[in-house]
């Protein structure tokens, strides 16, 4: 599961349970990726915060299956397989077509996106991109790109906040070892009105 001692939900005491019972999907299940942080719950409230206010909040203007595509895009450059299996999943269910589900990841495995997503996707994908492995050349002109796009400044930066936010999850993971082993993939918190819903369905 890790390279590090995770402590599994019937074993959580005291904060830790008290944040485990508020994440838990089915038959207990707290996903990897969140179990990883038992060691330390103040991250893994931090972590929770930021996942669910990046990439499950009321306020995004991005639908669900979009911003998770770009979450599956970025695992994948980084080679993160649990985020990306995890990720695909929740994109697939969200966007509740299996074929496109199943074209939009072939096109990822193969650096195709553009045959399958309008230009104007494509840009925020090549965004992703950038800010993954070359963050520091980017300039104002990308930004501007996507605004001779049509994009707004709240939907830049709320593309901004879920590609970042992935490179965070990924490196979490890959850093400790984190895999899927026993996991139901793609849950995710089922309440976007409320920010203090974490409970994953």
């Amino acid at each position: 599961m890790s390279w590090i001692h995770m402590i599994p939900f019937e074993k959580a005491t005291g904060k830790l349970k008290s944040i485990y019972n508020k994440i838990k999907g089915p038959n207990n299940q707290i996903d990897n990726v969140l179990g990883i942080h038992s060691l330390r719950p103040h991250t893994l409230t931090g972590h929770m915060s930021l996942y669910k206010n990046t990439l499950h909040h009321s306020n995004n203007t991005f639908p669900n299956w979009f911003l998770e595509l770009l979450g599956t895009y970025t695992s994948f450059i980084n080679k993160c397989d649990y985020c990306y299996e995890h990720h695909f999943a929740g994109m697939k269910r969200f966007l509740n077509d299996d074929a496109k589900a199943d074209a939009i990841k072939k096109h990822i495995e193969n650096d195709s996106l553009a045959s399958i997503l309008s230009e104007k996707e494509m840009l925020l994908v090549h965004y992703a991109k950038k800010l993954t492995f070359a963050a520091a050349d980017l300039t104002r002109d990308d930004i501007d790109a996507l605004r001779n796009a049509g994009y707004d400044d709240g939907e830049i930066l709320e593309v901004n906040q879920v590609v970042s936010y992935f490179n965070y999850a990924n490196r979490t993971v890959l850093g400790l070892g984190v895999t899927t082993d026993g996991e139901v993939l793609g849950l995710s918190p089922s309440n976007k009105e409320d920010e203090s819903s974490w409970d994953h369905r």
